[in-house]
């Protein structure tokens, strides 16, 4: 790459926002140059508008501290100064998917953490390692838009990035049924204890829309790229539960699946211990190796502990075991606000990069 790309963060003072912005200190390939929140945090430098507010365990990066925060909805003239921009606003949904649209129609490539164009059909929702071909749509969302360079990708909801990639390696079984308990930490909702104390020695079972994306979004990864959309898959059946917990970061799910060709414990193991995607064989900056770690300590993976697996972009599973009423069941847990928010989308960008859907302008 001739020069680093000139990247912009919309919605950068938030959660999501900020982990965008430490992720992205210090990129091979990426440069934040500009980052955009509402009206109310516009003209203000970044280190000012996050002043008492940043969560995250590193500094403010001190390339971003100084610049001034721009009004996410200035459109036209942010798309004149960068290559592509990250989404990470706080609006309604109907106002962030014109937003979003805007910015592609400025032929601005978007790389999404919002929910608003997950239903989208030619809009791809990518988890790199699992479905990189429905990237295969985005000629097709041009071609809607009127654009040469401009579109828009998304990652999926937080609460699946933990067991969906499990199941992948295990499709060819035929896996029929899933029921799933998610454990979800506070930073989901994008809270710390400081700002949430409400949710020490707490446990919300409810998560509003959560479980609706935990059943549905699964089977758009896992389906197929038809003229153009993409057709969800019809199977497997999920049955979700989602809960919020007194845990700072990390999303857990404990899982039971049947299948209809039922697995081995080895079979399943050796699908785990071999499985990579396309990120590790292109050896993308972001991606994990390994992207799948099966531990065989029964009180593993733990939230504080295995979070951090690859940089936070790895997933990790344990006590693989029979169940009663279905085949397998086990427990899976990933980052939230990183492979299942920030770094998800960092990791997509950098694989439509090296597809050469993101370039220089």
């Amino acid at each position: 790459m001739k020069r680093k790309l000139k990247v912009g963060v919309l919605g950068g003072t938030g959660m999501v926002g900020q982990r965008f912005v430490a992720l992205l200190e210090n990129h091979p390939w990426y440069e934040v140059t500009l980052v955009a929140a509402s009206a109310g945090s516009a003209g203000k430098r970044y280190a000012d508008a996050v002043q008492g507010r940043w969560a995250m365990k590193t500094p403010v990066p001190a390339a971003v501290a100084g610049l001034t925060v721009q009004n996410a909805s200035s459109v036209p003239q942010i798309a004149e100064q960068v290559d592509f921009v990250f989404c990470a606003v706080d609006m309604p949904k109907d106002d962030t998917r014109k937003l979003e649209d805007d910015y592609a129609r400025r032929e601005t490539p978007v790389v999404s953490n919002n929910s608003a164009h997950r239903g989208t059909p030619d809009v791809p929702m990518m988890m790199p390692e699992v479905n990189p071909e429905h990237a295969a749509a985005i000629d097709a969302q041009k071609r809607r838009l009127g654009t040469k360079r401009g579109f828009i990708a998304v990652k999926p909801n937080c609460s699946i990035q933990s067991y969906v990639p499990a199941i992948h390696p295990l499709l060819d079984f035929g896996p029929e049924r899933i029921s799933v308990c998610t454990y979800q930490a506070i930073s989901g909702a994008g809270k710390t204890f400081e700002t949430w104390p409400e949710m020490v020695d707490n446990l919300i079972p409810f998560i509003k829309g959560e479980e609706e994306k935990s059943e549905q979004e699964p089977l758009k990864i896992w389906g197929k790229v038809e003229d153009g959309r993409i057709v969800p898959a019809t199977s497997p059946v999920i049955s979700a539960q989602c809960l919020r917990v007194p845990v700072s970061d990390g999303h857990m799910a404990a899982l039971s699946v049947s299948f209809a060709r039922k697995p081995s414990k080895d079979e399943i193991l050796a699908r785990w211990r071999a499985y990579e995607g396309r990120p590790q064989q292109l050896k993308l900056p972001s991606a994990p190796t390994p992207f799948l770690t099966y531990f065989e300590d029964d009180a593993r993976p733990q939230t504080r502990i295995d979070r951090d697996a690859g940089n936070g972009m790895g997933v990790t599973i344990g006590r693989l075991r029979p169940d009663s009423l279905f085949d397998w069941r086990f427990v899976c847990l990933s980052h939230n606000t990183v492979r299942g928010a920030a770094g998800g989308a960092v990791l997509t960008a950098e694989l439509l990069t090296a597809d050469g859907h993101i370039q220089a302008k």
